[in-house]
């Protein structure tokens, strides 16, 4: 699994994050709904994924590691970056 939570409680997303990582990553945001998300290692976000970061709206660490999400996507999401 590519979705793993630091001991500081930072959920992190990285290498490929296929659609079987969209249940882990929900549940884990809803254990820790203020928990940051780090992607910055993400090297592809399944939209799956990406739809439970949209629809959770965690504040995201860091440029986005897929090239595609961070060019096309993230202009529009720089609300959720601290």
């Amino acid at each position: 699994m590519s979705i793993r939570r630091r001991e500081d409680g930072v959920i992190v997303l990285e290498g490929r994050c296929p659609v079987e990582d969209a249940e882990p990553l929900l549940q884990m945001l809803q254990a820790t709904p203020a928990g940051p998300c780090d992607w910055v290692g993400c090297s592809h976000l399944h939209t799956a994924v990406f739809q439970i970061v949209m629809a959770a709206r965690p504040s995201m660490i860091g440029p986005c590691g897929d090239p595609w999400i961070e060019r096309w996507v993230c202009p529009e999401l720089d609300d959720l970056r601290r």
